[in-house]
C-alpha cells in the first residue's frame, strides 16, 4: 500500500536534473525511493514511524556491506526453545498455521540476540516480506484464507519465502560512497544533524474513497519486530489488531496543518512531494500550501492505476484510476 515502485522512473526523472547531494525521504514506507535516491549517488537519511518499514530502510539504504549468510539464515528460523509464545498464543488459526507461528516466534528470539544491528534489520525485513507474501492478498484486515487463488506464493512455505527474502534483500545491499541513515521517529520528533538539501515527502493519503489505515492492513508484521512490546492487542477485533500511532495525516481535519508544519520545517530544503488526485488537499490547494514557503512550484503528473495484492479484478476500475502527482517547489 503506498509504495512508489511502479512510479520510479517517473519520479527519477523528474529528480535527476535537481542540484542537490543530500535527501531525505520522510515517509520512507517500502523504502523504494530512499533506494533509488542512494541509487542515484546521494546522501540519504531514511525514516518511517513503522518498525517494519524502518528495518527495510536500515537494511538495504543504511547499510553498505553487510549480508546474511545461508547459516545464518537458517538460524534465524532454526527452533528456540527459549522463545516466547505470543505468536502462538495470540494468532493461532487467524493467518499462519501453528508450526509457522512457533517459527515466527523464534525467529524473533534468535534475531534478537545478533549482534549487528544491520543484520537484525535484514533479518526483520525478510521476515516481514515473507510473511506479506504468504498471506493472500499480503495483508492483515481479515483471517484465514479466503483470498486464496492458488498462486505460487501461497503453495510456499513460510521458510521457504524467508529464504527467498533473504536473497533478495542481501542482493541489495550495496555501498553508493556516502554516509546514508534510517530512523524510526515522529517525523516532527526527527531532528537530523544537517539540513538536507532535497525533502521528499510522501505521506498517507487522506482520500474520500479509502481509509489510509497502514495498521489495520499490516498490524501483524508491524507487532512482530516490535514483539508487540508497548502495543496492546485489541482483543475484541477478529484481527487481534492494536490501535493506530495517531498522525496529523489520518483526517482531513488535520491534514492540511501537518503539510504547513513540514512545508515550514524544511523551508530551507527543496521539496518534492508525492500525492495523488484521488487524496485531500487537492492539486491545488496543495500548490497553494506550497507557495506559502516556496517561491517556484512545478506539477508533474503521471497516470497510474493500483491494485493490492492479489486483488486484479479491480486493477482496471474507475475507482482504481488515478494522476500521481510530484510536486517540485524550490
Amino acid at each position: 500500500m503506498g509504495s512508489k515502485l511502479a512510479i520510479l522512473p517517473f519520479i527519477y526523472s523528474n529528480l535527476v536534473n535537481l542540484e542537490f547531494d543530500s535527501a531525505f525521504d520522510a515517509f520512507s514506507g517500502s523504502g523504494a525511493v530512499s533506494y533509488l535516491l542512494k541509487a542515484m549517488e546521494k546522501r540519504v537519511s531514511s525514516n518511517d514511524f513503522l518498525r517494519f518499514a524502518y528495518h527495510t530502510a536500515n537494511a538495504i539504504v543504511a547499510n553498505d556491506v553487510e549480508t546474511l549468510s545461508p547459516d545464518e539464515a537458517k538460524g534465524i528460523v532454526a527452533e528456540n526453545s527459549s522463545a516466547g509464545t505470543f505468536v502462538q498464543d495470540t494468532f493461532r488459526d487467524l493467518y499462519f498455521s501453528d508450526d509457522e507461528n512457533q517459527l515466527l516466534d523464534s525467529a524473533v528470539a534468535n534475531i534478537r540476540v545478533m549482534d549487528s544491528a544491520a543484520k537484525q534489520s535484514l533479518a526483520f525485513a525478510a521476515l516481514s516480506y515473507a510473511c506479506l507474501r504468504r498471506r493472500p492478498r499480503g495483508l492483515f484486515t481479515y483471517v484465514g484464507r479466503r483470498y486464496d487463488d492458488g498462486r505460487r506464493d501461497l503453495r510456499m512455505g513460510l521458510e521457504q519465502h524467508f529464504v527467498a527474502a533473504v536473497e533478495l534483500f542481501n542482493d541489495a545491499v550495496h555501498s553508493n560512497g556516502m554516509l546514508n541513515s534510517a530512523y524510526n521517529e515522529d517525523v516532527f520528533g526527527l531532528s537530523l544533524q544537517d539540513p538536507p538539501d532535497l525533502v521528499y515527502i510522501d505521506p498517507p493519503y487522506v482520500s474520500p474513497l479509502s481509509d489510509n489505515d497502514y495498521i489495520r492492513r499490516y498490524h501483524f508484521v508491524e507487532g512482530l519486530v516490535r514483539y508487540w512490546e508497548g502495543l496492546e492487542v485489541q482483543e475484541a477485533t477478529v484481527t487481534k489488531k492494536f490501535r493506530r500511532f495517531p498522525s496529523p495525516f489520518d483526517s482531513k481535519v488535520t491534514v492540511f496543518d501537518g503539510f504547513a508544519r513540514l512545508f515550514d520545517r524544511y523551508r530551507d530544503s527543496i521539496l518534492a512531494v508525492s500525492y495523488s488526485s484521488n487524496g485531500i488537499p487537492s492539486r491545488d490547494e496543495l500548490v497553494d500550501l506550497l507557495k506559502a514557503y516556496k517561491r517556484n512550484v512545478v506539477v508533474h503528473e503521471e497516470g497510474h492505476r493500483y491494485s493490492f495484492g492479489t486483488h486484479g479484478h479491480r486493477v482496471g476500475s474507475n475507482r482504481n484510476q488515478v494522476v500521481e502527482y510530484l510536486f517540485i517547489a524550490e
